[in-house]
């Protein structure tokens, strides 16, 4: 039988397992400001859901593990969206570095993602290969 990794999984399932073995691992703290805080400029309020920072944190993992190299600003194209400006055409709008950069540091102090020397963008690490793929052994 076959080892089952993350792209052997659908992304919706993944996530969802990943984030809640973020939040039940208690490895990722919340940031205080979780539930003030907007995603993005194109976005009017925060997000709904409580657990949104466990679900972007898994989100981000996945994407890191699926191409690594990628940075901030890369991310900030990925998760932006179109602002509703009224009678106007939508435009788009990039998401928030900040929220992104917190995730990817806090991800970084619990070994899944680091970054290479003299290379741009975050890699994945042995220990969160190892971690995710066990995950998405748990879920298909």
């Amino acid at each position: 039988m076959a080892a089952v990794t993350v792209k052997d999984i659908p992304a919706a399932d993944f996530i969802a397992a990943l984030a809640a073995h973020f939040k039940k691992s208690g490895k990722l703290d919340l940031p205080e400001w979780h539930d003030l805080v907007k995603t993005g400029s194109h976005k009017q309020l925060a997000p709904y859901d409580a657990d949104w920072y466990f679900v972007r944190a898994a989100s981000l993992s996945r994407k890191v593990y699926l191409r690594g190299g990628s940075g901030v600003g890369a991310f900030t194209k990925v998760y932006g969206g179109l602002e509703n400006r009224g009678s106007r055409k939508p435009k788009f709008h990039k998401a928030a570095k900040g929220v992104i950069r917190h995730i990817l540091k806090a991800l970084a102090e619990i070994d899944i993602v680091a970054v290479k020397k003299d290379k741009k963008g975050r890699f994945i690490t042995k220990n969160g290969q190892r971690e995710l793929d066990t995950i998405a052994g748990q879920v298909g």
